[in-house]
């Protein structure tokens, strides 16, 4: 039995190790740069936040325009009374805000969500 020892370890290494490694492209740097691709994702972003806007106010003038519409084309609304007020007045004067009101927490709330995913993109590395 004779006493070995066991054989020394050797590390190997690539020769391109202090070789300097390509930086890697962030979505945060094509935008910073205005590269094609950082304008995709730009023109991506106002395209969404635009259609969010164009729905919201399609859904604004379908709603509170179609009051009116409604009442010059069915007469029998305009003569129904709620509480000692006419409906249009009841309508038109109280449905409205809570309406707008809704409409700017959808808009917001969707917004808010557009810019936090786009944002979670940017930052991803």
């Amino acid at each position: 039995m004779t006493d070995r020892l066991p054989p020394k370890r050797v590390r190997v290494t690539s020769p391109r190790t202090s070789a300097t490694r390509p930086r890697r492209v962030t979505v945060a740097r094509e935008i910073d740069d205005q590269t094609g691709v950082g304008e995709v994702y730009m023109r991506s972003l106002m395209s969404s936040q635009l259609r969010l806007a164009l729905l919201v106010l399609g859904a604004m003038t379908l709603l509170l325009g179609g009051l009116p519409v409604l009442f010059a084309l069915v007469p029998q609304v305009r003569e129904v009374v709620v509480l000692g007020l006419p409906l249009p007045w009841l309508l038109l004067g109280g449905l409205v805000y809570p309406v707008l009101i809704a409409l700017g927490w959808i808009f917001v709330r969707h917004a808010e969500r557009t810019e936090r995913e786009f944002a979670d993109l940017v930052d991803r590395p």
